[in-house]
């Protein structure tokens, strides 16, 4: 079974330890409603993007957390 998890970056694509804690997520939508949820809280705790990953496959990312800022991604084509 697939794992889906999240990287929690500064602007500058460092990673940083997310203030609240993911679980282990079985499917995409879980995922995305998680961070759906947590993503303010997230923002405060000093994440400013999030990128999704299928086991190590990238899915998506790197996604502002930051309400309202659009934010280019290298891979937008992917």
């Amino acid at each position: 079974m697939a794992a889906w998890t999240w990287r929690f970056e500064k602007a500058d694509g460092t990673e940083v330890q997310p203030a609240v804690q993911p679980e282990e997520f079985t499917t995409q939508g879980d995922a995305e409603s998680w961070v759906g949820e947590c993503w303010k809280e997230l923002s405060e705790g000093g994440a400013d993007q999030v990128t999704l990953f299928e086991d190590t496959k990238k899915i998506y990312g790197p996604m502002s957390l930051h309400a309202g800022e659009a934010q280019d991604t290298e891979d937008a084509s992917a």
